[in-house]
């Protein structure tokens, strides 16, 4: 066969998937013609297909020095560099191929692609829409337009883009993914549980649907599925270091798992992603000064308007900038009103989104951050713990993002309190030494000033209502077993719940039905606008916090509208949580670590409604006077710790011990 003939036949069986086929055979034509340029770029966009984009990379770079002229192969090199995260380089190709071909619909569908990763959205969209004028019946522009839309919140078109990408192109598993995507953020889970199971039964070796339909179920509590899906995503591509960090972070909603289990998982990811990151540490030069000012960097991509705002904006507002320099290290893909105010309340702000995970490392270095927070664990798509585990800064910690352990070795503290951590306890499941706030390890700004309602009694003599304004995620089958308990102690009373549409409401009220509940003393709250969220406790007599992973935010929010929590400590920092903020809030009382007691709690303050009536008016008021809502006092204790970190830092360094 001569190598005309093997570039044809590997082509057939690149065409047809059979990519280890195909590369053998492109191998073997530039064995006979080492500056043969389209077998190197078909070499390399295989490579780029199996995820090896260095490699990629390399040889599309060797076919482009032997034909710079070609369209295609800037267009593939620009898609192998968006792969490695290099944005500004795959623009660069992108616009070398327009440059070459302006009317190349592939080239202009790969800078819509490369245009979303830099956050830049409006200018991907006209991207997609030249692509759609250039070739019309492009599934895959329609593809990354409808992803693009879900980006932007435009959740209705996007689904439109998606369903017009399958009308042309019905077995794309690709399009049945970016639908299922699209419909879970239009609050749709069974349907977008139903696009990424055909997305899977298409092509069953696309990691990706099988990890967004394990998001998918864990939102509907739904944890062991999730986390099988999650498991077969990482089977088919064990070097995603972002599927490994959605199984550990589900596995702290489960029930049945146990610090120790989880730590195994943690070790699992540290051996595979952390280990082999080691070679990039070096000695740090900070000035080693116990007493200077301190520079401290805060790495998330939540940066904005969402849960975690509560808890960073009074902090940063209240640091102390004379002793600390304040960065944020921010992968905001939608910045917002919220992104401003942070962004004012720091001494530098630098939009990271583009930098991937080693140029970030580098410039963190490069900063001189002498403390480095992670935010973020192994929490959802922002995780830079891969910049961590390179260890930039000579002192680590995380905090806020949940309460638990990175298992990264690199990692040298965990912000805590001694109610998630009581002095003396277990620390088998954390890789970091925990630090205990001497209150409580966060403070909380509701960022809002809506007044509780007068305390709604019109139905007490009727019914109590409780309520859970949680993550549906968290009404576990043990939840919703202990609340059964309650419901059944409270004649008539009612349960609130927050979910979205659809059958996994149904299947949660048969299975209070079979514990004794009526289902139509079970009502639901679909998601909404934070204003008209807090309005939902308004309706609330009573709110219930779940387990294994106590509410957080949710109990602040309940506090803060009036509402009391009764709380069941469990085992983990995550079920120790509630304890520590109704604790630190000055109702102790409503906190306890057996079954019975939170059945009996909830009961007494069912029937006792003078007393809840004292409590709803009287909550926000002790919330208010209580450390959670002492802004410079948290700031002072979160700089105390920082400084003592440091002083422990000089002293080994100098001894030559870190």
């Amino acid at each position: 066969m001569n190598p005309q003939q093997a570039i044809e036949l590997a082509l057939k069986h690149h065409q047809n998937g059979r990519l280890m086929e195909a590369a053998g055979l492109y191998r073997e034509v530039l064995e006979a013609e080492p500056k043969r340029a389209d077998a190197l770029h078909l070499l390399g966009v295989v490579a780029q297909q199996q995820r090896r984009c260095e490699e990629s990379v390399d040889l599309i770079r060797r076919a482009i020095a032997i034909s710079p002229q070609s369209a295609v192969y800037h267009c593939n090199l620009g898609i192998a560099l968006d792969g490695l995260g290099r944005k500004e380089e795959a623009l660069s190709a992108c616009n070398r191929a327009l440059a070459l071909k302006p009317d190349y619909a592939k080239a202009m569908n790969t800078l819509a692609i490369v245009l979303t990763g830099m956050g830049r959205l409006d200018e991907a969209v006209i991207a997609c829409q030249r692509a759609i004028r250039i070739q019309p019946g492009s599934a895959e522009t329609y593809r990354t337009l409808g992803n693009v839309l879900t980006d932007l919140g435009r959740f209705d078109e996007a689904v439109t883009a998606c369903r017009r990408a399958i009308q042309l192109q019905p077995g794309s598993a690709e399009a049945y993914n970016g639908l299922g995507i699209a419909l879970a953020k239009k609050q749709l889970p069974h349907d977008a549980v139903a696009a990424y199971r055909r997305a899977t039964e298409l092509k069953p070796d696309f990691a990706e649907p099988h990890n967004n339909l394990g998001i998918a179920l864990n939102g509907m509590a739904q944890i062991e599925e999730a986390v099988e899906s999650y498991q077969r995503a990482i089977a088919i591509v064990p070097n995603d270091a972002s599927f490994h960090s959605n199984l550990i972070y589900s596995l702290h909603f489960h029930p049945a798992k146990t610090a120790i289990t989880i730590r195994e998982e943690h070790e699992r990811w540290n051996g595979k992603f952390a280990a082999p990151l080691r070679s990039f540490h070096r000695p740090h030069n900070n000035e080693r000064d116990p007493d200077r000012r301190l520079r401290v960097g805060y790495v998330s991509p939540d940066f904005w308007g969402q849960a975690e705002s509560y808890f960073v904006v009074p902090l940063f507002e209240a640091h102390n900038h004379l002793q600390f320099e304040i960065h944020a290290y921010a992968s905001v893909r939608r910045p917002d009103d919220t992104t401003e105010r942070l962004r004012r309340s720091v001494s530098a702000w630098h939009d990271v989104l583009e930098m991937d995970n080693e140029a970030l490392a580098e410039k963190i270095r490069h900063d001189g951050m002498d403390i480095l927070v992670d935010l973020t664990m192994h929490m959802g798509g922002g995780v830079r713990l891969p910049v961590f585990a390179r260890k930039p800064a000579p002192v680590q910690v995380t905090w806020l993002a949940y309460p638990g352990s990175t298992g990264l070795r690199e990692m040298d503290y965990r912000i805590t309190d001694s109610f998630m951590d009581p002095p003396g306890g277990s620390t088998e499941g954390y890789s970091e030494e925990s630090i205990r706030l001497p209150d409580s390890w966060c403070c909380y700004d509701p960022l809002c000033d809506i007044p509780p309602s007068p305390v709604q009694t019109a139905h007490w003599g009727r019914f109590i209502r409780f309520g859970s304004l949680n993550n549906f995620c968290k009404n576990n089958h043990e939840t919703l077993r202990i609340w059964a308990r309650v419901l059944g102690a409270v004649p008539g009373s009612r349960l609130l719940l927050m979910a979205a549409r659809g059958g996994h409401r149904d299947s949660l009220c048969r299975t209070l039905e079979r514990m004794g509940v009526e289902g139509s003393r079970i009502e639901f709250a679909e998601s909404c606008p934070r204003e008209e969220y807090l309005r939902l406790y308004d309706q609330i007599d009573i709110a219930l916090d779940p387990l294994p992973y106590n509410g957080i935010t949710t109990t602040c929010d309940a506090l803060w509208m009036g509402v009391p929590v009764v709380s069941l400590a469990g085992n983990t920092a995550a079920g120790r949580a509630g304890l520590g903020l109704l604790s630190t809030a000055g109702l102790p009382e409503l906190a306890t670590g057996s079954e019975e007691e939170f059945t009996g709690i909830c009961s007494s303050l069912a029937h006792d409604l003078p007393r809840l009536g004292v409590l709803r008016s009287t909550i926000r008021r002790r919330l208010l006077a209580s450390p959670l809502s002492d802004f410079p006092g948290f700031a002072r204790n979160m700089e105390s710790a920082y400084r003592s970190m440091w002083r422990k830092w000089c002293e080994m360094s100098a001894t030559g011990s870190k």
